[in-house]
């Protein structure tokens, strides 16, 4: 059976609370998703935009209570996917590692430096399936160009491109591990978009970063060091912006999936159907229904 089929496309967002009250998004209802692994970070809020289902999940739960590390990445990601989301996007407050990129701008970032050392924890693939996506551009460039149209209507600085550096928490980076990550290359600093992008392409989800600047990291030693006031304070003036700009994307992004990524898993997949363990089938229903 292929469960796209029954599923209505949606645009995914994942961010911080309060993100899906933005203007025209209405019939919201909240749904609690089970999933076999485990939890998502919260409820699910489900509505429209313009016509178009949305899909909204709070990345740290209502009210801020999970910390980076702690996310359960592949509920999230299943739930998305269950619900029949097809593009995502990842809201995130990230830290510059760049002086032409101060706080309060706005990144789209088309590399990722994962520096967790958590990937092989962030597959779904394994229990007998096994699978390995082309990850050389970890951002759909489709939905990325999308973001970049729909951010023309803000007043902040947009960056189209940069590389997004996932560092593990919940500890904000020493002055040394700032600077080699500026040295190998990082434009932006987070602790929570590579295990989501990773996933999504897995789950052949078109997804894309709106990277929100809110400090300089600590290299900047004439700089405060980056501090949760300071973080919260941009995080409030980013977040105008950050809904603008979802609400516009959502009405230009295409109504069937058609990018590469919505197709990752085409030449992915290294094992004979034959071979498929029922019940790790079952498991990735909603990712790999079309092969079913």
């Amino acid at each position: 059976m292929n469960l796209d089929s029954n599923l209505e496309p949606a645009v995914g967002v994942i961010g911080g609370s309060g993100l899906y009250r933005i203007d025209g998004f209405d019939e919201i209802t909240e749904k609690e998703v089970s999933t076999p692994y485990g939890a998502p970070s919260d409820k699910v809020v489900i509505g429209r935009l313009g016509g178009r289902k949305v899909c909204f999940l709070p990345r740290h739960g209502v009210g801020h209570r999970i910390l980076p590390h702690e996310i359960n990445h592949k509920a999230n990601i299943w739930a998305l996917r269950s619900l029949g989301v097809r593009w995502l996007i990842s809201v995130t407050a990230v830290g510059s590692l760049r002086e032409e990129m101060p706080p309060r701008d706005i990144v789209v970032p088309d590399q990722l430096i994962d520096r967790t050392g958590s990937q092989a924890k962030h597959t779904f693939f394994g229990s007998g399936i096994a699978a390995h996506v082309g990850f050389a551009e970890p951002y759909c460039n489709d939905l990325r160009k999308t973001l970049l149209v729909a951010a023309q209507s803000v007043e902040a600085k947009v960056h189209a491109g940069g590389a997004y550096v996932c560092m593990n928490g919940p500890a904000f980076s020493t002055r040394a591990e700032a600077e080699l990550h500026r040295m190998v290359g990082g434009s932006v600093i987070g602790m929570t978009n590579g295990p989501e992008a990773r996933l999504a392409r897995e789950a052949e989800i078109s997804a894309a970063a709106l990277a929100m600047v809110t400090d300089y990291d600590c290299w900047k030693v004439e700089e405060e060091p980056v501090g949760v006031e300071t973080v919260i304070a941009h995080m409030k003036a980013n977040s105008e912006h950050a809904r603008r700009i979802v609400r516009n994307a959502v009405e230009l992004i295409p109504e069937t999936p058609s990018s590469p990524a919505q197709q990752s898993l085409d030449d992915a997949i290294m094992t004979a159907r034959e071979l498929w363990p029922e019940e790790t089938v079952e498991k990735l229903r909603p990712i790999l229904g079309r092969f079913c």
